[in-house]
């Protein structure tokens, strides 16, 4: 199996901003448990992996508990950056940005309705200028949508197994 790993060089933030574009896909869910349980099962960074199919691994630093190590994998491609914690509003919100390797930021926004909650996740990655648009409108956003839906799916499911439903 060939195994390809990017690690992105620190870039000057004026070529940077020429180089890349920002991709934002947003995807939700509603999930039959309350906002109590939801949260407390995402604030908890390092289970992502029990439903998020390309996050391999997460692992919150103990020296700095804002920053966390993500690990994507997906075939033969794997990525890897820091993550800081920009803000965190319980129940309500979780977002973060990459202070180093590959550039990301997400938001995983909470919604109460009682006897169940809404979870509405966003993330955005930078690509290389024009050629990183035209993958995204062919098949990349498709793929990236696809797979979020699929992983909030099976966050779904884990809060029903969780609470003892099938």
């Amino acid at each position: 199996m060939l195994l390809l790993s990017l690690s992105l060089p620190k870039i000057n933030l004026k070529y940077k901003k020429l180089m890349e574009n920002w991709l934002e896909h947003s995807v939700q869910v509603e999930v039959d448990a309350p906002i109590d349980l939801v949260w407390s099962l995402w604030s908890d960074l390092e289970q992502m992996t029990r439903w998020m199919k390309w996050i391999d691994s997460v692992q919150v630093l103990k020296e700095d508990p804002e920053l966390s190590r993500w690990k994507l994998a997906s075939g033969a491609f794997q990525f890897s950056w820091v993550s800081r914690t920009l803000k965190l509003v319980p129940q309500q919100i979780i977002q973060c940005e990459s202070v180093d390797g590959l550039p990301n930021r997400a938001a995983v926004r909470f919604y109460d309705r009682q006897d169940s909650s809404i979870v509405k996740l966003t993330i955005a990655y930078a690509i290389p200028g024009i050629l990183g648009k035209i993958m995204d409108n062919l098949f990349l956003g498709r793929i990236v949508e696809s797979t979020i839906a699929a992983d909030l799916e099976r966050f779904r499911e884990y809060t029903n197994k969780i609470q003892g439903r099938s």
